[in-house]
Order: C-alpha cells, then structure tokens, then sequence
C-alpha cells in the first residue's frame, strides 16, 4: 500500500490543512508559492536533523526543531513553548525516507569507532553512550516512525494540529502521510 499523497496542486492538500499552517508549508514547499511576510511563527516544524533536507518556507513563519530521525520525545518543553508563548496552533512532522536513524543498532560499531577517533574517547566510554541512547533514537520504519509520533504529540496537545509529512531526498519533496488505509 502507497501512504505517500503527492502534493503538486493546491487541490492535493488535504481538506484539513488547507488553509493552514501545514498547507502554506506545502504551498510554499512543493508548489512554490511566492514567500510572504511574516512576524512571527504559525508553526512548528519538527525534522530530523539530517543536512540533506532543507524547506522552502519564509524567514519568520516556523519554529523548527531537528533532532535525530525528527524524535520529538525529549523536546516537550520546546514544543509546549512554541504553542504557549510562541502561539503556533500547528505541528508539522516531517520525516524523511533514508534516514540514518533506521537500523541504528547495525551502526553500532561504526559510532562508537567514530567517537573513539575523532574524539579521543575511550572504547568502553563510547559503546556505554551508544547504549545508553541508540534505543531512544531508533526507527524501525521513518513512515511508521512519523505516523506514531503525530499520534503521541495529538494526545500530549489536543487542539493542536499535528500533521505527519514525509520528505523524499530523491526529489526534495514534501509529501502528506495516509494515515488510513484506503477502502
């Protein structure tokens, strides 16, 4: 089954985010739309930290928070300022397909050869690091990933929209997530 939905027209965005912070994200991502004036945020953006993606959104319109594999988890605090004193009523969570967060367990010893070289540490010091968090971090599936983690934060804010969207790297989209299968 096919969960990506394609956004290459104004009538692709789902019915519920357009006219929202999610469309105009998917507006001025995908569709181009020219880059309005803001003062401050409507949304927040939650994405992994990965260096090969980067949103065409205005200067001022989004909180952004980037984190291994988009991993909100151990970020509350952040997400509850940018609704409470940032006043963003979306959260847009943008996953992203190749993600170096999949299959974590198999880089084990990769990461901690890594942090033996380049930073001096000891064997033992970097494999209790990689123990310590990789089961935090891990992503079975980025697609599964992203569903989960929109459906954690809509419990954590009820009346918050949270809108799951994932990012191909192949051709630097953003696409919606089908969070039902099609009947």
């Amino acid at each position: 089954m096919n969960r990506l939905i394609s956004v290459s027209t104004l009538d692709d965005i789902a019915p519920e985010y357009q006219n929202t912070p999610i469309g105009l994200m998917l507006e001025y991502h995908n569709l181009n739309r020219p880059l309005d004036i803001y003062t401050q945020a409507h949304l927040l953006i939650g994405m992994c930290m990965d260096n090969r993606k980067r949103l065409r959104i205005p200067d001022n319109f989004a909180y952004i928070i980037r984190s291994g594999g988009g991993n909100l988890s151990q970020s509350e605090f952040k997400v509850s300022y940018a609704i409470a004193v940032g006043g963003v009523s979306s959260i847009a969570l943008v996953g992203h397909n190749n993600c170096g967060m999949v299959g974590l367990a198999a880089k084990k010893e990769k990461f901690i050869s890594g942090l033996v070289k380049k930073t001096g540490w000891e064997k033992g010091r970097a494999e209790e690091h990689f123990m310590r968090f990789a089961p935090s971090f891990e992503i079975r599936n980025e697609i599964d990933f992203v569903l989960s983690e929109a459906k954690r934060l809509r419990l954590l804010y009820p009346g918050i929209q949270v809108a799951p969207i994932l990012y191909r790297v192949e051709d630097n989209l953003l696409y919606m997530v089908r969070e039902q299968e099609k009947s």
